[in-house]
């Protein structure tokens, strides 16, 4: 939902950082190890029990995932190898922040509460691959009440009000459901309204291609033109 509508703000505010990272000659790549290696910290943080320097650590973790787009078009590095590294990234970085809280609740409340970090975990990587299914197919699968924003929204405000972290943990998992639900249902309407051959999968991915091959040509010739006098 909020990829959705605040993506290109979002992208407009960041832009500037991007180019202030690009002369300190970070790779993209880079932001994104930077932000892993926060996000563990984070996830033994709140095992531990240290909340809030978990929430500080978990928002610190989010901001290299914000900027390494904006260093990426910055320095015109955009590639499908570090698109395909981020989200793998971002996978992994949720996998260790809610087993982070699966520790902290088996040390601090129910051994049973483990499981519902858990099911949250499971029922997001649902809809991570029905998106990436459903491109790889031709057809959207974007939005959604829960997407990742605002289950990292969610996890941070149950770190800042520790008695709320089992209810928010409870409405991540039913509205990360009915998300699974909202995309389930988008795509089958897709497919049903215009099956798709092999060929014409083919045919999409072609064209996702050259689009981005001609923004990345485009790019590369507003660098080296010349500047004004």
């Amino acid at each position: 939902m909020f990829d959705g509508k605040f993506r290109a703000p979002v992208d407009r505010a960041v832009k500037p950082i991007g180019n202030g990272l690009r002369r300190t000659g970070m790779t993209p790549d880079h932001l994104t190890i930077v932000g892993l290696v926060v996000a563990c910290g984070a996830a033994v943080s709140i095992g531990f029990g240290q909340l809030r320097l978990g929430l500080l650590l978990v928002v610190l973790a989010a901001l290299p995932d914000l900027f390494d787009g904006a260093l990426a078009k910055a320095s015109n590095t955009s590639s499908q190898r570090g698109a395909f590294f981020d989200s793998v990234v971002d996978r992994v970085t949720d996998a260790v922040l809610y087993g982070g809280v699966a520790w902290y609740l088996a040390a601090h409340h129910s051994p049973h509460a483990v499981i519902l970090p858990m099911a949250v975990m499971g029922s997001s990587s649902v809809i991570s691959y029905q998106r990436a299914k459903a491109e790889s197919l031709g057809l959207d699968a974007k939005g959604g009440l829960m997407e990742r924003a605002e289950r990292i929204i969610a996890l941070c405000i149950g770190l800042l009000f520790s008695f709320l972290l089992i209810p928010v943990l409870w409405l991540t998992l039913v509205l990360t459901v009915v998300t699974a639900v909202q995309r389930f249902v988008k795509v089958w309407k897709q497919a049903a309204v215009a099956p798709l051959t092999a060929e014409r999968i083919e045919m999409r991915r072609s064209r996702r291609q050259t689009r981005r091959v001609v923004r990345t040509e485009r790019r590369r010739t507003r660098i080296t033109r010349p500047g004004r006098h």
